[in-house]
C-alpha cells in the first residue's frame, strides 16, 4: 500500500493536503464550536491550533498521516479538515479521522463526499482495511459512520485520552477491501441524490 500525497476532488469537495499556504484558511475553518472539540482527542480551535497544526505537519513528514483541508467547491470555502492517518503500509491499513466540519457543513454532502474520496484513495492504493473511529459518547458521529456503510466492530475501553484529559472509549468501525464495492456503490448513490 502506497498512499500518494495529492489533492483529491469530486463534484462537491476538494481535499487539499496541508501545506503552509493553507494554514490561515484551516485556522479560520476550525476556530468555532468549542463544545464539539470536547469529544476529540486533540483540539484545533483558538489557542490550540498552532500545536495541532505543527503535529499534523510532523506526521505528514513521517508518512503516517495525510491531513486535508476540506474545500467546499460551490463557494470555495475551507469548511473543515479530515485525515488519512495511522497509515501502516506493511499491514495495508489506515484510519480516517481527525474530522471536523464547521456547523453549516454538517449533515449534507460534505462528509459523504469526503469519505468517498478518502476511501477510494486508500483502496486504490491497496488497502485491505480502513478504520473509522469515534468517541463512544458521540452517537451522531457513530450514526454518520454507519450511514457510510462501515461495520461496527465494538468499543475499545479507555483507548485514548482526549485533550481535556478524559479517558476515551473508542467506538471502532471499519470498511474492508471486500466491503468496498458495496460501500462505494452506496456512497455513489447517496451522492447522486445531491446532484
Amino acid at each position: 500500500m502506497r498512499l500518494d500525497v495529492r489533492p483529491l476532488e469530486n463534484r462537491w469537495v476538494r481535499l487539499e493536503p496541508f501545506t503552509p499556504a493553507l494554514e490561515h484558511e484551516a485556522r479560520a475553518a476550525l476556530d468555532c464550536d468549542s463544545d464539539a472539540w470536547d469529544v476529540m482527542v486533540g483540539a484545533a480551535y483558538g489557542p490550540h491550533f498552532d500545536g495541532w497544526w505543527a503535529s499534523a505537519l510532523k506526521a505528514m513528514e513521517a508518512g503516517t498521516r495525510i491531513a486535508y483541508a476540506v474545500r467546499r467547491l460551490d463557494d470555495g470555502a475551507v469548511v473543515g479538515t479530515s485525515s488519512l492517518y495511522e497509515i501502516n503500509p506493511p499491514y495495508r491499513r489506515c484510519e480516517i479521522g481527525s474530522t471536523f466540519y464547521r456547523p453549516e457543513a454538517r449533515g449534507g454532502v460534505v462528509n459523504p463526499a469526503c469519505k468517498r474520496l478518502m476511501l477510494g484513495h486508500a483502496f486504490d492504493a491497496g488497502a485491505v482495511r480502513v478504520e473509522i473511529v469515534t468517541d463512544a459518547i458521540n452517537p451522531r458521529s457513530q450514526a454518520a459512520i454507519l450511514k457510510l456503510g462501515a461495520k461496527a466492530e465494538g468499543v475499545l475501553r479507555k483507548h485514548k485520552i482526549t485533550w481535556t484529559g478524559r479517558p476515551r472509549d473508542t467506538a471502532m468501525f471499519a470498511v474492508l477491501d471486500e466491503d468496498w464495492p458495496e460501500v462505494r456503490d452506496r456512497l455513489d448513490a447517496r451522492l447522486a441524490a445531491f446532484a
